[in-house]
């Protein structure tokens, strides 16, 4: 297990234009040779955008950009015509593919804060996509096939314990809260890179909430 911590990340955005970014992966110009991806995992951005800023129009392809919004409301427009408003507890999926082109902004008068994960598709290419699961609960898992990959939310109270998948690559994102884990304790923002899990548990320290990527094999 490799564990990462928030103030690891690399710090990008644009404080002056009202957007905070941390990266936990290689990005832009926070190239790293040695942190590019795990499993089909290749970002995990917490972004902060204030009342009114935003990313404008801008491309991408051959990416599963999946969102989870922590807290606040996110305007969202594609090239492909969609326009929804994700809030808190929805799940964001934008299959780029051959290449689409997205707004992401901060429409409201609260502060917006979300992750954002990219994943790594088997097969490049294709048509784009869009979906949105509104209120996704602890127990439904959202898959991801075209990454061989299934996100699982918890949410935990003090002193409760949930399984880690057992898979060849796990990745577990503390989105609010303190956990326990494998001898670690993580806490906002804390991350850790699982290979070859089996038989883990997190326990909550605190009220908590987790995103937990389970992944198949044959990944670099």
């Amino acid at each position: 297990m490799d564990v990462r911590r928030a103030v690891q990340r690399y710090q990008g955005g644009d404080p002056a234009a009202g957007i905070d970014s941390r990266h936990a992966f290689s990005f832009g110009p926070h190239y790293d040779p040695g942190n590019l991806r795990f499993g089909a995992v290749i970002a995990c951005n917490e972004e902060r955008l204030a009342p009114g800023a935003g990313f404008d129009e801008h491309p991408h392809s051959h990416t599963e950009i999946v969102t989870w919004v922590v807290e606040g409301e996110l305007t969202h427009r594609d090239s492909t015509g969609h326009e929804t408003r994700v809030r808190a507890g929805d799940v964001q999926r934008l299959s780029s593919a051959a290449g689409v082109r997205h707004v992401e902004r901060n429409d409201g008068d609260a502060p917006l804060t979300f992750i954002q994960m990219w994943l790594a598709p088997l097969d490049p290419g294709g048509e784009p996509a869009y979906e949105i699961v509104h209120g996704i609960a602890d127990s439904t898992p959202y898959a991801v096939p075209e990454a061989a990959a299934m996100l699982h939310v918890r949410r935990l109270g003090p002193g409760e314990r949930t399984a880690v998948p057992d898979a060849a690559y796990v990745y577990v994102h503390v989105v609010r809260g303190e956990i326990g884990l494998a001898g670690e304790e993580l806490g906002p923002g804390d991350s850790a890179r699982i290979t070859g899990a089996q038989g883990l548990e997190a326990v909550a320290v605190t009220g908590a909430e987790l995103l937990l990527w389970e992944m198949a094999g044959s990944r670099e």
